[in-house]
């Protein structure tokens, strides 16, 4: 039996009818499809997705990029368990998403692309917004696509669409090579009819799979962390996307590792869990890196060992370092030079805690306690955010343990004095940071404290790029493993609200709160339009500080003196004229949203909480002091620094960098 349809129908028919299934649990894979139209999608898709209404619903986006921002939100929130497609005109249309692209591959999150492309049938070259290539006529500006997708195709014959959706579904419901999938459809083809065999459209269900560690490496695996005597666990994004965190937790407690997390991972275990000792890398906590210090084998669990999370290769300095990596993705699992265990997190853990039986750490004077109270604990939560103090409850906790010494293997005391010397400086340091300075603005370390106050246990905080996903890294206190979204493998500016709009559409019993700051705002806050046309609340808390507060920091470390990073008018001598009359507030109004404007940490506590209280999108403007730090992580990042140099603010900084690259080591 077939069907007579257009490849364009037939394309929606098809998505509509794919599911996806782990652990017994069926969802459909696409939640529905964003879309802007023009001539290269309109007549195919576009009447499609009219026709079609019923089988996948449309949703229209306001910036091509953002929309598949919007899709990769949707898709992380759901563990990559369900996604949208996302359907644009050829020429600019298509383009703008290669941004987005890039970013879902990078963190390997799926998504499916479905730009028009120029006629298959080349009536009438070159088209309107053709690309004409004199090597050949083959080539369009969708080719762009094809460094940034885990698989591309050109649909120039209905014939071949079955099997290209076929790989296309392979690809995007593989955890270990899931990123931006393309298909390219040329407008023609688009709305070319062929019978098709019913079996295409018939429910697909694609189940994802759950790797188990080869035992050979799950031997050697166990017998490096049983030769450990100062262990550390890396918790990545892995550890979420295979809902690890029971097991995470129940192995952190067995053993008494101490567990650190990167920014995908934060949340594998909860804030003040007794093992839990913060954030890890350039925007880690001074305690988990320390530790990270002093480990002599690393556990990294669904981790990619960014730059940021190793330092730079710096950060891991025991001279004889071991590293275990459990990866669903092999390519990951051995980095470093690690033992390779490739397998689900999930099922690695309760491999490996069966395998050490009854070996255990003694909790009570490893790193997974006291260490935790510097940094992994501090974000102002219930201080009124202007004079933050460290939580040491979980210490408190663990040290009224009696000491254990199960299976023969205990790290005895060699982190007790280390963890409380950590733990004192970090008071210092963070009461320091929350402190109110020019004029009495806040500084953004405080705004977050007091977002983290009053948001509920199961909220979502989304941001992704700027100085704030490291002041986040640092001292967020995650309580759920779904609560802390910062999109950081791309770190794109723009992809804030765009994400949040993703995340609320996955998990619409939650409050999102989007951190965003002004330079981010002005890339890409179109979305709020969406938002508001499709009635999906989010709270927006858009902190202006006037220019781009993280580069200026990088600029002024490198002796670049903040060149270019402050938003001003221009004078003779350069940008450094007034402040720019912008009122970002005015902008995120007239885009549909409810503005409030909050003037200090109590201003901002109040406004939150109307924000909370309405059941519209709002937008909570906050002025915060650009110049106010944040806790220092104590790591480094490689960003090299000009050799020569007549201005001595920049020879200073080549001195600095000459030493701290002499850190930077090969894992071989």
């Amino acid at each position: 039996m077939s069907t007579r349809l257009t490849v364009g129908q037939a394309v929606v028919r098809f998505l509509a009818a794919q599911y996806s299934e782990r652990d017994g649990e069926e969802r459909r894979f696409f939640a529905g499809c964003f879309g802007i139209f023009g001539h290269g999608n309109v007549a195919g898709l576009g009447q499609a997705l009219l026709e079609h209404a019923g089988d996948l619903p449309y949703y229209m986006a306001r910036n091509e990029q953002a929309m598949v921002h919007a899709a990769s939100g949707y898709a992380r929130m759901n563990d990559r368990m369900s996604t949208f497609a996302c359907t644009t005109s050829i020429g600019p249309g298509a383009t703008n998403m290669v941004t987005g692209a890039a970013l879902a591959t990078i963190n390997r999150l799926p998504v499916l692309l479905l730009p028009g492309d120029i006629f298959a049938t080349r009536p009438a070259n070159p088209v309107l917004q053709e690309l004409e290539d004199a090597r050949s006529y083959d080539v369009s500006v969708n080719d762009c696509f094809k460094p940034v997708s885990k698989y591309w195709d050109r649909i120039n014959r209905p014939e071949q669409l079955p099997s290209a959706l076929l790989a296309a579904m392979r690809v995007l419901t593989d955890p270990a090579e899931t990123g931006a999938v393309t298909l390219a459809l040329p407008q023609d083809v688009q709305a070319e009819a062929f019978d098709w065999p019913d079996e295409l459209f018939a429910r697909r269900v694609w189940r994802i799979p759950r790797p188990v560690p080869e035992p050979a490496a799950l031997e050697e695996a166990a017998a490096i962390l049983r030769s450990a005597e100062r262990p550390l666990i890396v918790a990545g994004g892995g550890v979420i996307y295979s809902q690890a965190t029971d097991a995470l937790r129940a192995f952190a407690e067995r053993t008494g590792i101490p567990v650190a997390e990167t920014q995908a991972g934060k949340g594998s275990l909860p804030w003040d869990h007794e093992c839990s000792v913060g954030a890890v890398g350039a925007t880690g906590t001074t305690a988990a890196n320390a530790l990270a210090r002093e480990a002599d084998v690393i556990l990294g669990i669904g981790t990619r060992y960014s730059d940021f999370t190793t330092a730079s290769h710096s950060l891991f300095a025991h001279p004889g370092v071991r590293f275990v990596n459990i990866n669903v993705a092999r390519t990951d699992a051995v980095k470093l030079a690690g033992t390779a265990v490739v397998a689900d997190a999930r099922e690695a853990l309760r491999e490996l805690t069966r395998k050490l039986g009854g070996v255990v750490i003694d909790a009570t004077t490893s790193a997974g306690t006291d260490a935790t109270t510097s940094g992994g604990r501090a974000s102002g939560q219930g201080s009124g955010a202007t004079s933050a103090r460290l939580s040491g409850s979980g210490a408190g906790r663990a040290a009224e343990r009696p000491a254990s010494s199960a299976g023969g293997w205990s790290v005895g005391g060699v982190y007790r004095e280390r963890a409380r010397e950590l733990a004192g400086r970090g008071h210092a340091v963070v009461d320091a940071a929350f402190g109110e300075r020019r004029e009495g603005l806040p500084a953004q370390a405080a705004v977050i404290g007091v977002v983290n106050e009053v948001s509920g246990p199961r909220d979502v905080v989304v941001c992704a790029a700027g100085s704030m996903p490291g002041d986040l890294h640092k001292l967020w206190r995650t309580r759920d493993p779904k609560g802390y979204h910062v999109e950081y493998g791309y770190s794109c500016m723009g992809y804030e609200i765009a994400g949040g709009l993703g995340v609320k559409m996955a998990a619409p019993d939650r409050e999102v709160f989007v951190m965003v700051g002004d330079g981010s705002y002005l890339m890409m806050a179109q979305e709020l339009a969406t938002a508001v046309a499709e009635g999906v609340k989010l709270i927006i808390v858009l902190v202006q500080n006037h220019g781009y507060a993280s580069i200026g920091n990088l600029s002024e470390s490198v002796g670049a003196e903040r060149f270019g990073t402050r938003y001003r008018a221009r004078t003779a001598s350069g940008l450094d004229g007034d402040t720019l009359p912008v009122d970002l507030a005015a902008n995120a109004a007239s885009l549909g949203a409810d503005v409030l404007r909050a003037d200090g940490v109590d201003g901002l506590r109040d406004a939150l909480r109307k924000a909370i209280d309405s059941p519209r999108t709002t937008v909570v403007h906050v002025e915060t002091d650009p110049l106010a730090p944040a806790p220092d992580s104590e790591a480094w990042w490689d960003v090299p620094v000009a050799e020569v140099s007549a201005l001595a603010s920049t020879a200073e900084a080549r001195a600095r960098y000459d030493d701290d690259k002499k850190t930077q080591r090969r894992y071989l």
